[in-house]
C-alpha cells in the first residue's frame, strides 16, 4: 500500500469546515480566534495527524509539553546547573526541555521568546540577573502578555518582575543575604579592609550582593568609608585583570568578596602571579559554589546558591500554578556558606606589587 503524503492545511480546513487562513491563524497562535473555532481546528489537525509544520504540531498538543529555558550562556557553570535542574524536573513530568542562550543580547532574547511562543512551548524560563531599566520592563511585559495569550507561562529565574500584575512567576534566591553572610564571615576572621570585586551597577543580582556586602560592614560598626566596590563585572578574565591591577596599586586591603566563583578564580590566579598566597597573604571568597570551587587552589570558601533547585522549582511551581491559579507568584530560596580553605587571619604587612616584579623599598 502506497504511503500517504503529508496532510496539508487545506485538508485540515476542509475537515474543520473553515478557511485555510483560519487554520493558519489557529496554528500560529498570533491572532485571536473564537474558542469554538480554535477547538474545531485543533481537533481536525490532531485527527489528521497534521505534522508538516512544526508550529502546528506543537500547538496541536506536543508543544505544550515543551519547557524552554533561555540562558545568558551555557558554558557558565551556574547557568548550566540551573538548566540541569529545569531538564530534570521537566523529565519528571514527562516534558521536553529546550535550552538556548542569548550571549547577553536583548535582541536575541526577544527572538528566542518569540520562537518558543510560535513553537507552542508551555513554559518559557528566563534565567539570570539583568540590567533592570525601562527597556527591560517593557520587553518582559510584552513577553508575559504574549505568552499568556497563547496559553503559555513565563517564569523569571533570578530576575525581578517589572510589575506585580503581570501573568508570570518569579523564582529567585536571596542574593543579599548570601553576600551579607559571607562578608560577615570575613569580618569574624578579623578582616576590616574588604574589597568587593565584581560589581556591575544596574545588574539586579550583583546590586543585591553589593547591598549585602555593605549591610554586613555596617552591621559590624565599620564606617561607610570601608566600602570598596570594584565594578569590573563577571567572568574569570575580568576577575584576573582587575585583581592584578589592584595588587599592583594598593596594599590596603586584606580580603576580597568576589561577585561570583569565576571572578574568584581569576583573582586567585592573579594573587599567585603576584607571588602571594591565599589565605596567607589575602583571603578570597566567592559566590555560587560551582562544582569546581572545591578544586581551586586553595579550595574556595563561597556562598552556595540553590542553582539546580532554582531550575527545578521554576518548572514545579509553574506546573502547580496551572492547576491552582492561587499559587504565589514570587518564591525566594535560601543560600548558605560553604567554608573551605581560602580564608585566614588578616596579614598586616603586605606591599603592593610594582609592574616588572619589583616591590617598594
Amino acid at each position: 500500500m502506497a504511503a500517504r503524503g503529508r496532510v496539508t492545511i487545506r485538508e485540515v480546513a476542509q475537515r474543520a469546515g473553515v478557511s485555510p487562513a483560519t487554520v493558519s491563524r489557529v496554528l500560529s497562535g498570533n491572532y485571536p480566534v473564537p474558542p469554538a473555532t480554535r477547538t474545531r481546528v485543533l481537533r481536525a489537525a490532531q485527527s489528521l495527524d497534521y505534522v508538516a509544520n512544526a508550529h502546528a504540531r506543537a500547538l496541536v498538543g506536543g508543544g505544550r509539553n515543551t519547557v524552554a529555558v533561555i540562558l545568558r550562556q551555557v558554558t557558565n557553570p551556574f547557568y548550566a546547573q540551573v538548566a540541569e535542574g529545569v531538564e530534570a524536573e521537566a523529565a519528571d513530568h514527562g516534558r521536553l526541555c529546550l535550552v538556548s542562550s542569548t550571549g547577553g543580547s536583548a535582541h536575541r532574547e526577544m527572538e528566542l521568546v518569540q520562537l518558543m511562543r510560535e513553537e507552542g512551548a508551555g513554559l518559557v524560563i528566563l534565567v539570570g540577573g539583568i540590567i533592570e531599566d525601562d527597556a527591560y520592563r517593557k520587553r518582559v511585559a510584552r513577553y508575559a502578555q504574549a505568552l499568556d495569550a497563547a496559553g503559555a507561562r513565563l517564569v523569571l529565574c533570578g530576575r525581578p518582575s517589572p510589575a506585580p500584575e503581570l501573568p508570570l512567576l518569579v523564582v529567585e534566591f536571596d542574593n543579599e543575604a548570601g553576600a551579607r553572610a559571607i562578608t560577615s564571615h570575613l569580618i569574624s576572621a578579623g578582616h576590616r579592609r574588604i574589597v568587593f570585586l565584581g560589581g556591575l551597577p544596574g545588574n539586579t543580582a550583583l546590586d543585591a550582593r553589593v547591598a549585602g556586602y555593605r549591610a554586613a560592614l555596617a552591621a559590624h560598626g565599620l564606617e561607610p568609608e570601608a566600602t570598596d566596590v570594584i565594578d569590573c563585572g563577571l567572568g574569570r578574565s575580568r576577575g584576573h585583570h582587575s585583581m592584578s591591577q589592584l595588587l599592583s596599586e594598593r596594599a590596603d586591603f586584606t580580603a576580597v568578596v568576589a561577585g561570583d566563583d569565576m571572578v574568584a578564580a581569576g583573582a586567585l590566579r592573579a594573587v599567585t602571579d603576584a607571588g602571594l598566597r591565599v589565605p596567607d597573604d589575602l583571603s578570597i571568597v566567592g559566590y555560587n559554589d560551582i562544582p569546581l570551587a572545591q578544586d581551586f587552589n586553595p579550595p574556595l570558601t563561597t556562598v552556595r546558591t540553590p542553582a539546580e533547585e532554582l531550575g527545578r522549582a521554576a518548572v514545579r511551581l509553574a506546573l502547580r500554578a496551572e492547576d491552582d491559579p492561587a499559587t504565589a507568584t514570587r518564591h525566594v530560596l535560601g543560600t548558605h556558606i560553604v567554608v573551605r580553605d581560602s580564608v585566614g587571619a588578616p596579614t598586616p604587612h603586605r606591599s603592593p606589587r610594582i609592574p616588572g616584579g619589583l616591590t617598594p623599598a
